[in-house]
């Protein structure tokens, strides 16, 4: 038997329909950790969980697929996240520019996943309070001035800065996804460092041996 989806209202177009799925909108779940910050942050299974129940109750869909999209600055290839309201045949769509790390499937679905949880976030307008490692980067350094404590036996384990932090995490990455996940919720003044950019590049060399068992094809984030 068949499961039929009943819409709460017969909105007029995608907008009307949009505005009322977002007062049902629930707040997405931190449930993933950036481990460069130890700082949690909605993955794209929980942006889903967050939207998906009201905008199908109202009627709307929502699909992803790669396309490709002149931006103003030539062709890019995009993942584009469309919301369509089937009665009205009207849409509302976000593309996001992906981002390939590394030449391979790998390297294509973790860009793919990355940019629909960004495309997703961004058409329905939902979001976290604060998105992955940006508050973390802000708030390490209050941290530190705030101890009054005696210097550690390690005392240079205290003197990491939000750059060396994100270098240790991305060369401690288990699997290429793993790595494309902690690189991509960097902020991007902590991503120009040369000693991260180091770190990710000799990671994912390592990572991008044949053979390697830590490889996945699911990414968590």
């Amino acid at each position: 038997m068949n499961a039929v989806i009943e819409t709460k209202h017969a909105h007029a177009n995608i907008y009307v329909a949009l505005a009322a799925a977002q007062a049902e909108f629930s707040a997405p779940k931190k449930g993933a950790i950036n481990p460069a910050f130890k700082s949690r942050y909605a993955d794209l299974a929980s942006v889903v969980e967050a939207v998906a129940p009201a905008l199908t109750s109202h009627g709307i869909a929502f699909m992803h697929y790669v396309e490709a999209r002149d931006l103003g600055t030539g062709l890019e290839s995009c993942m584009v996240t469309a919301l369509i309201h089937g009665i009205t045949e009207t849409r509302a769509e976000c593309p996001v520019p992906l981002i390939v790390g590394k030449k391979d499937m790998q390297g294509f679905k973790s860009a793919t996943t990355y940019a629909k949880r960004i495309g997703l976030e961004s058409v329905t307008g939902v979001a976290p309070d604060d998105d992955d490692g940006n508050a973390a980067s802000k708030a390490a350094p209050q941290r530190q001035d705030m101890r009054q404590e005696p210097a550690p036996v390690h005392p240079r384990a205290n003197q990491l800065n939000p750059a060396q932090l994100a270098a240790n995490s991305l060369s401690n990455a288990e699997t290429l996804d793993a790595l494309a996940a902690i690189w991509g919720d960097l902020p991007n003044s902590i991503k120009a460092s040369t000693a991260v950019i180091d770190a990710k590049d000799r990671r994912k060399s390592v990572l991008s041996q044949p053979f390697n068992a830590d490889l996945q094809d699911e990414i968590p984030y």
